[in-house]
C-alpha cells in the first residue's frame, strides 16, 4: 500500500508542472472576477474546462510515452518542416509575449506584501529563475520547485476558503446547475480559453519525455497527468468560491488579482491578505518559470537545436524568454496593448493547429501503437477540438473587428 502511494506521488511531476504553469496571475484575475461579479453561478464551467484539458493532457502524455522523438519531430515527419517550424515559433512568440505578465505578477505580489516597489522583486526573481537553469538536472529541479509552489498555493487558497465560510448549498448549486448570467459570455470565454490550455497540454509531451530521459524506468510505470489537472481545477474553483463569498455580496469589483488581496484585509485582517498574496506569488513565479520553459524548449526544437532540458542551447533560450519578459515588465510596468494584441493574434492561428496536430497524432495507430486514442477519447477530444476552433473564431472577431487598433 505504502509503495503504491509513493509510486503514485512520484508519477505526478509532469501533470503538476502543467497545472502550475497554466495557473498564473491572469487565471487568478479571471477566476476572482467570475466569483466577484457572478457569485457561485459559474462554478460549473470549471468542470467543463478541466474535462477537456485533462483529455488533451492525457493524450499528450501518451504521445510522449509512445514515441521516441519530440512532438515537433513527429509533426515534421507527418506534415513537413514548415508545419513543425510554425508550431515551435508560434508557441515561442506567445510564451514570450505573455512572460511580462508573469514577471509583473511576481513583482506586485511581493511588493504588496512588503509595501515596496515591484521592480527589485521582478529583477530578483527572474534572476532566481535563470539560476535554476544552471543545475545539472534542470528537469528534477523544475519538478520539485513546481510541486512545492503548487502546495504553497493550495495551502494559501484553502486557508482563505475556510476564512470565507462559503454557503455550501450555493456552492453545490453552482457546480450542478449550469447557467449563463447576462453579460458573462466574455468572462466564460476568457476562462475556458485560459484553463483549456492547448499549449500547456502540448508541453506535457515534452515533460514526460524529459522525465523518461532522466529516469528511463518510468516509461512503463504509472504516469499520472490527470491529478495535476484536477488540482488546477480545484484551485480555480476555490478562488471563485472565495470571491463569491467575500466580494460578491459587497459588490466589490476585481480588476486584478491583487484587488482580491486588498479586499480581504479590511474584512478579515492582514493575515488573510498576506496568505492570498503568497498564493499569488506562487501562481506568478510558477508561471514565470514554466512559461519560459515552454517557449525556450519549443523554439529550440523548431530550430533543430534539440528539446532536452540538459542542452545548453535550450537553457539559453529559456533564459532569453525570462530576460525579455523582465525587461518589458520593468520598462512598462504592464503588458503593452500592442504586445497583447500580437500575442492574441498568434494564439488565434497557432492554437487550433496545435490542437489538430495533437488529435491526429494521437489517433494514428502506426505512431501510437497500443497508446492510440480509444473511441471515447476520440469523441470527447473531437468536441474539445470544435470548442478550440469556436474560441478562435470568436476571439478573431473580437480582435480584428472590435479592436480600436484595427479600425
Amino acid at each position: 500500500m505504502k509503495d503504491n502511494i509513493v509510486k503514485w506521488l512520484r508519477s505526478l511531476g509532469p501533470g503538476m508542472i502543467t497545472a502550475a504553469l497554466v495557473f498564473g496571475p491572469s487565471k487568478m484575475t479571471i477566476t476572482s472576477k467570475l466569483g466577484a461579479v457572478y457569485g457561485y453561478s459559474l462554478l460549473w464551467i470549471v468542470i467543463a474546462a478541466i474535462l477537456f484539458m485533462a483529455v488533451f493532457t492525457a493524450m499528450s502524455t501518451r504521445i510522449g510515452i509512445a514515441t521516441n522523438q519530440s512532438l515537433l519531430s513527429t509533426v515534421r515527419q507527418k506534415w513537413g518542416k514548415p508545419a513543425s517550424f510554425a508550431m515551435g515559433i508560434g508557441v515561442f512568440l506567445v510564451s514570450t509575449s505573455f512572460q511580462a505578465g508573469n514577471s509583473i505578477g511576481v513583482g506586485i505580489s511581493v511588493g504588496e506584501l512588503y509595501h515596496t516597489s515591484p521592480v527589485p522583486w521582478i529583477i530578483f526573481f527572474n534572476l532566481v529563475g535563470i539560476s535554476l537553469l544552471f543545475f545539472r538536472s534542470f528537469y528534477s529541479v523544475l519538478e520539485k520547485t513546481m510541486i512545492f509552489l503548487i502546495f504553497m498555493m493550495l495551502f494559501s487558497f484553502i486557508t482563505t476558503f475556510f476564512w470565507a465560510k462559503p454557503d455550501a448549498s450555493e456552492v453545490f448549486k453552482g457546480f450542478t446547475t449550469p447557467v449563463i448570467p447576462e453579460g458573462s459570455q466574455g468572462l466564460i470565454i476568457a476562462f475556458v480559453a485560459s484553463c483549456f490550455s492547448i499549449v500547456g497540454a502540448l508541453y506535457q509531451c515534452y515533460l514526460i519525455q524529459e522525465r523518461i530521459r532522466v529516469r528511463p524506468e518510468v516509461r512503463n510505470g504509472r504516469n499520472d497527468s490527470v491529478t495535476g489537472i484536477i488540482v488546477l481545477g480545484v484551485m480555480c474553483a476555490i478562488v471563485i468560491i472565495c470571491s463569491a463569498a467575500i466580494l460578491h455580496p459587497k459588490g466589490i469589483a476585481v480588476n486584478s488579482a491583487t484587488d482580491m488581496a486588498k479586499a480581504l484585509e479590511p474584512l478579515f485582517g492582514n493575515n488573510a491578505s498576506t496568505l492570498f498574496l503568497v498564493g499569488l506569488f506562487g501562481a506568478a513565479f510558477s508561471s514565470l518559470i514554466g512559461n519560459a520553459s515552454v517557449g525556450g524548449t519549443l523554439l529550440g526544437d523548431a530550430l533543430g537545436l534539440g528539446s532536452n532540458f540538459s542542452a545548453k542551447s535550450v537553457r539559453y533560450l529559456v533564459a532569453l524568454v525570462m530576460v525579455f519578459g523582465a525587461g518589458i515588465a520593468v520598462r512598462f510596468g504592464k503588458l503593452p496593448l500592442e504586445l497583447i494584441v500580437f500575442a492574441q493574434s498568434v494564439t488565434i492561428f497557432v492554437v487550433p493547429f496545435i490542437g489538430t496536430a495533437l488529435y491526429m497524432v494521437a489517433n494514428d495507430k502506426e505512431i501510437m501503437g497500443e497508446k492510440v486514442n480509444s473511441p471515447l477519447v476520440k469523441v470527447v477530444a473531437g468536441v474539445g477540438l470544435v470548442i478550440i476552433f469556436a474560441l478562435a473564431i470568436i476571439n478573431s472577431k473580437e480582435l480584428f473587428f472590435n479592436n480600436p487598433l484595427f479600425k
